[in-house]
């Protein structure tokens, strides 16, 4: 068994960008390089402003950890992976601390930071064979006691993100997940997934280009690598420290930050358009994990969009808030232009844009 991390240091490739250690209370306490606070530039700029000290971490929502980091943990699929592997080998995935957990994290988890040194599981054998890690994903998920190559699903699939399962793939020498089915699913999730993904683009909202593997298992190229360079990448929740768990946000409060951290208002007006998608197509799991932001050419700016698929929520609510709203009107969605300051005119543009374009799946009886 390893020995618990007791420091680690947080890499963009071959750059410092600063230093992980635990307090005594189990609290994160991270310090930017000296050399990055030079160069470098906030990794997360509403909780870790690029200047010199350390800085501690709140004990919520994310136990002790900073958003950005937690970011980088599994969760979901991830997770029961990961716990099923650490189990193989003798280890309980709850004595594993915030510092162990982001070292098994390394240097293979979403956007660029990387963290050393680096735990990550590797595998003896490498497969791109999807029907094969189908099989074997769906034995995990009905066999308790199988372990025969968890090595190769922990290697591939313990990456941060959703209940489903899926792994890391490589298509045309490029970066791709896939995701595979789920007890929970409906039969045709892949397909279902694979359709409002064009239908997202018809209605005007940028998505990774996306496609659907052996007929049935929807993939989706990695927006967060570009020609074979990592991008930082922080959600909405490692932004604001807020849980995805429980309903914590307000679409207001989403085009308000985006401003604040993008000054683009376009990037406000893509945001209100999905807003509107996520309405009248159903998407209730539009949670502060699937909104994100790159980091790009000195610049923030809204990632494309993602999981764009009809969810009925917790009790049939929205995650995130339509102005104050789990279960808005159609006044509601005006409401957030108006309490956003988007003009009138322009919203009413992208409302109809969307309500038609989504036709094929639209929900909403507005």
């Amino acid at each position: 068994m390893a020995d618990p991390v007791k420091m680690l240091h947080v890499k963009m490739g071959d750059t410092k960008v600063g230093r992980l250690v635990l307090t005594q209370d189990q609290r994160v306490a991270f310090e930017y390089d000296k050399e990055f606070l030079n160069s470098g530039f906030s990794i997360s700029p509403f909780h870790l402003p690029l200047k010199q000290g350390v800085f501690l971490a709140e004990t919520s929502p994310f136990d002790g950890n900073f958003g950005v980091f937690n970011d980088s943990l599994p969760d979901g699929w991830g997770n029961f992976i990961l716990a099923r592997y650490l189990a193989s080998q003798g280890i309980s995935l709850d004595s594993q601390s915030l510092l162990d957990r982001l070292s098994r994290v390394g240097s293979k988890g979403m956007g660029v930071l990387e963290y050393y040194p680096e735990g990550s599981v590797t595998s003896s054998i490498s497969t791109q064979d999807l029907n094969f890690l189908a099989k074997e994903v769906g034995k995990v998920l009905t066999e308790p006691t199988y372990s025969e190559h968890l090595h190769l699903l922990a290697e591939n699939g313990c990456i941060p993100g959703g209940v489903r399962p899926k792994v890391l793939y490589s298509y045309n020498n490029e970066d791709w997940i896939v995701k595979f089915h789920s007890p929970s699913d409906p039969p045709n999730m892949g397909m279902s997934e694979f359709v409002n993904s064009k239908i997202a683009r018809k209605c005007g909202i940028p998505m990774s280009p996306s496609r659907l593997f052996e007929g049935k298992y929807f993939g989706i190229k990695r927006f967060d690598v570009r020609s074979g360079n990592r991008l930082h990448m922080v959600s909405v929740s490692g932004l604001l420290n807020a849980s995805h768990r429980k309903p914590a946000l307000d679409y207001v409060d989403l085009i308000k930050a985006t401003f604040v951290l993008t000054k683009n208002i376009k990037d406000c007006y893509q945001l209100f358009r999905r807003m509107v998608y996520n309405v009248l197509t159903g998407n209730r799991n539009d949670h502060s994990k699937n909104f994100s932001f790159l980091f790009e050419a000195g610049e923030w700016k809204l990632s494309p969009a993602y999981d764009m698929v009809p969810d009925k929520g917790l009790n049939g609510n929205h995650a995130t808030r339509i102005a104050g709203h789990g279960q808005p009107e159609k006044t509601h969605i005006f409401e957030v232009a108006k309490l956003t300051g988007l003009k009138p005119s322009r919203i009413s543009d992208i409302f109809d844009e969307v309500y038609t374009g989504c036709s094929p799946i639209r929900l909403s009886k507005f």
